[in-house]
């Protein structure tokens, strides 16, 4: 699965665009991981944009992921799931969704990140390494910053994207630090353009490797 450019959906962040005009012009932008997040909808929504956006996703190649929902995932045929510290654990999601289902797991520490490569996440989601308004984070998950990134680095063999306040302009630095790219919900969706926007953030996770 290719991590550089992921999108975790949030229609509060883009107002006067849906959430699926969102995503078809990150397609176009070139994202290689869309997360159905919309925390603020009802199970119900969820599950018909999430239809919607596994029609688009699939057609185009995209992974397509749920947020916390293993259930909804399901229902929707996703890929798999994302789970943070509050969701099941990773090793009953792989049961409710299978072997081929993919499996994330968010982390903001080394032990936290060797704990989920042991329970079979595929990938981490690592962060917040910036500042962020998009999510409510403890403070040893906020703002953990680029030498965090590398100490994960060195603890895991699995891949991670950073997340949390990344834009284009520090995307670069993300990629450099270890991570095998990004995640971001406004720098695509509160964008002019989302579709620049991602193929901007794409440019900027390859500038981001030739640095390692």
């Amino acid at each position: 699965m290719n991590l550089d450019t992921y999108l975790v959906t949030g229609a509060e962040h883009s107002p006067g665009r849906s959430t699926v005009d969102v995503v078809e012009a990150a397609v176009g932008g070139g994202v290689d991981v869309v997360q159905l997040r919309e925390k603020p909808a009802s199970a119900r929504d969820r599950y018909r944009l999430g239809r919607e956006l596994r029609e688009l996703t699939r057609a185009a190649d995209v992974t397509f992921l749920v947020n916390d929902r293993v259930d909804i995932a399901a229902a929707v045929d996703a890929d798999g799931v994302h789970l943070g510290d509050d969701d099941l654990p990773v090793s009953v999601a792989r049961e409710q969704l299978g072997d081929d289902a993919v499996v994330g797991r968010s982390v903001s520490t080394p032990a936290g990140a060797r704990e989920a490569e042991a329970a079979g996440a595929d990938y981490l989601g690592v962060g917040a390494v910036y500042a962020t308004s998009s999510k409510d984070t403890d403070p040893e998950g906020t703002e953990i910053g680029l030498e965090r990134l590398r100490e994960i680095d060195r603890a895991v063999d699995v891949p991670f994207v950073g997340i949390g306040g990344v834009t284009v302009d520090d995307a670069a630095d993300v990629v450099a630090a270890g991570a095998d790219g990004v995640a971001v919900i406004s720098a695509i969706t509160a964008a002019d353009d989302p579709e620049a926007a991602t193929a901007a953030l794409n440019e900027a996770v390859a500038d981001g490797r030739k640095r390692r």
